[in-house]
C-alpha cells in the first residue's frame, strides 16, 4: 500500500524525501526501506512480504504490557517466566522473542496509533488534594479551591438542572428524553474527571474516546463543570467534514474572538488564536473523529507555540483512530482515557439515581434488558427510561415490572 501511494504520487511529480519520510513512519520501517521497496516497486515487483521478526504482540500481551505501566523489559521477564510454568500459549505466543524483537514490536504498534493504557484511576473516589497541589503549583486556583470529591455512589447524586425555557432536561447538549432525569456520579465519571483535571493542570492535550453512546460528552462535560471557576473553558463546535476557515471560524468563536472578520484572514486568524491560548484555561472540542488528519495537525501547530498555557480536551467516539493518523499530534497527547460502559454490578442502583422510575425495580429485570438490549450504553438506556416514564403514566399504580420494561425495550426498535 505505501509503495502503491508513492508510485501514484510519481506519476504526477517528484518523490522527495518528505514523502518517504512520511511513509517510513506510518509503516514503522526506516527511510531506507521506503527507497528500496520504491526502487523494487519500479521494476514491478510489489509482492508483499512479512516482517522477518514475524513476531506480533497479542491482545493479552498489550494487557500485560499496561499491566506493567509500559515497561517492556517487565513484560519480557513476564513472557520468559510464563515460558518456564509452561503457561506461553494463554498468551497466543508461540517462542520467547529476545528483548531486543519486543521493544522494536512495541515501537512499531504506537506508531501506527495502538493505545497503551498504563493508567489506573481510583475506582471510587476522586481525591482532590492530589490536584489542588498541580492547580496551585501552575497558580490555576485561588487559596482553598480544587477539585472537588466525585463520589461513585452519592447519597445525594449530581443533578443537570434544565434551563427555564428548554424542551428538556440536557447536559452540555446532551438530551436526557425524560423529565426529572439527574446526571448521577459515576465510578466512570470519577475516573473521566480525574484524568481531565490532571491534563489541565499540566496544561496538556487529552483524549476521551469510547463507544458511541456510553457517556463521553456527559462525563467531560462534569469534570469541566467541576473545575476551579478562575479556569476559563471553551467549547469549540466542530462541524460534519469541515475545512481549515470553518475550522478556523469555530476556534474563533469559542474563545470569544471576532470569527467573522478573521476567519479567512490566515495569519491574522492565527496570532489571534496564539494570544488567546497564551491564557490559562481550558479548549473542548467534542466530535473529533468528524476532523481530517491536516486539521488534527493545525491543532498541534497552535499548541507547539511558545507561551501557549492551555489545555486541549479531545473527546468523541473513535477519536483514537482519528488522532493514530496524526502522528504528530498523537506523540503530543499527554492523557488517553476510555469510558467503558455502565458498571454492570451496580446498574440497578445507578438507575435508581438516575430516574425515580426506577425506584424498587427487581435487579433481574434491568439486567436482562441490560443482557438484550442496552449492553452498558448510556444513551440506551436514557431512551428506555423515557419509554418506561411514559408507560408508567398510562394510569394509577402501574408497577415497573419485566412486561412493562419488554414493552419499553420494543419501541426502541431494531437499532437502539
Amino acid at each position: 500500500m505505501v509503495v502503491r501511494r508513492l508510485l501514484a504520487v510519481e506519476e504526477s511529480g517528484v518523490v522527495s524525501r518528505l514523502h518517504v519520510k512520511v511513509a517510513a513512519e506510518l509503516a514503522g520501517v526506516s527511510e531506507r526501506t521506503v527507497w528500496r521497496w520504491l526502487a523494487e516497486g519500479r521494476a514491478g515487483r510489489m509482492e508483499a512480504r512479512p516482517r522477518g521478526d514475524g513476531f506480533a504482540l497479542s491482545d493479552a500481551l498489550w494487557a500485560v504490557l499496561a499491566e506493567e505501566g509500559g515497561n517492556v523489559s517487565g513484560l519480557h521477564r513476564r513472557i520468559e517466566r510464563a515460558h518456564a510454568d509452561g503457561g506461553l500459549e494463554e498468551w497466543g505466543v508461540g517462542r520467547v522473542p529476545s528483548l531486543s524483537t519486543l521493544q522494536r514490536v512495541v515501537l512499531r504498534d504506537l506508531r501506527a496509533g495502538r493505545v497503551l493504557e498504563v493508567a489506573r484511576p481510583s475506582r471510587n473516589r476522586v481525591e482532590a488534594s492530589r490536584y489542588e497541589r498541580v492547580l496551585a503549583d501552575l497558580k490555576l486556583q485561588r487559596a482553598g479551591e480544587g477539585l472537588p470529591v466525585v463520589d461513585a455512589v452519592s447519597e445525594v447524586p449530581a443533578v443537570a438542572e434544565p434551563d427555564e425555557g428548554k424542551t428538556g432536561p440536557s447536559r452540555g447538549g446532551v438530551r436526557l428524553f425524560v423529565p426529572g432525569a439527574r446526571v448521577v456520579s459515576t465510578a466512570g465519571v470519577a475516573a473521566v474527571v480525574e484524568a481531565a483535571g490532571h491534563t489541565v493542570a499540566a496544561r496538556g492535550i487529552g483524549c476521551v474516546f469510547g463507544e458511541p453512546g456510553v457517556g463521553k460528552t456527559v462525563a467531560v462535560q462534569q469534570s469541566l463543570h467541576l473545575l476551579p471557576d478562575r479556569v476559563p473553558v471553551w467549547r469549540a463546535v466542530v462541524g460534519v467534514k469541515p475545512g481549515l476557515p470553518q475550522m478556523r471560524a469555530s476556534l474563533l468563536d469559542a474563545l470569544g474572538l471576532a470569527a467573522g472578520s478573521l476567519s479567512h484572514r490566515a495569519q491574522s486568524a492565527d496570532r489571534a488564536l496564539g494570544e488567546a491560548l497564551r491564557r490559562p484555561g481550558v479548549l473542548f472540542l467534542d466530535d473529533v473523529q468528524r476532523l481530517s488528519p491536516p486539521l488534527l495537525d493545525y491543532l498541534r501547530l497552535l499548541w507547539d507555540e511558545p507561551g501557549t498555557a492551555a489545555a486541549l480536551l479531545l473527546c468523541g467516539a473513535g477519536a483514537e483512530r482519528v488522532i493514530a493518523r496524526a502522528p504528530a499530534l498523537r506523540s503530543r497527547v499527554l492523557t488517553w482515557h476510555q469510558v467503558p460502559g455502565l458498571d454492570q454490578e451496580r446498574l440497578a442502583e445507578t438507575l435508581a439515581m438516575f430516574h425515580d422510575v426506577w425506584e424498587g425495580v427487581e435487579p433481574a429485570d434491568v439486567g436482562w434488558a441490560d443482557a438484550t438490549v442496552a449492553r452498558g450504553n448510556f444513551r440506551t438506556w436514557a431512551k428506555i427510561t423515557s419509554h418506561v416514564y411514559a408507560l408508567s403514566k398510562r394510569g394509577r399504580d402501574v408497577r415497573v415490572d419485566r412486561v412493562l420494561i419488554e414493552q419499553a425495550c420494543a419501541r426502541l426498535g431494531p437499532y437502539p
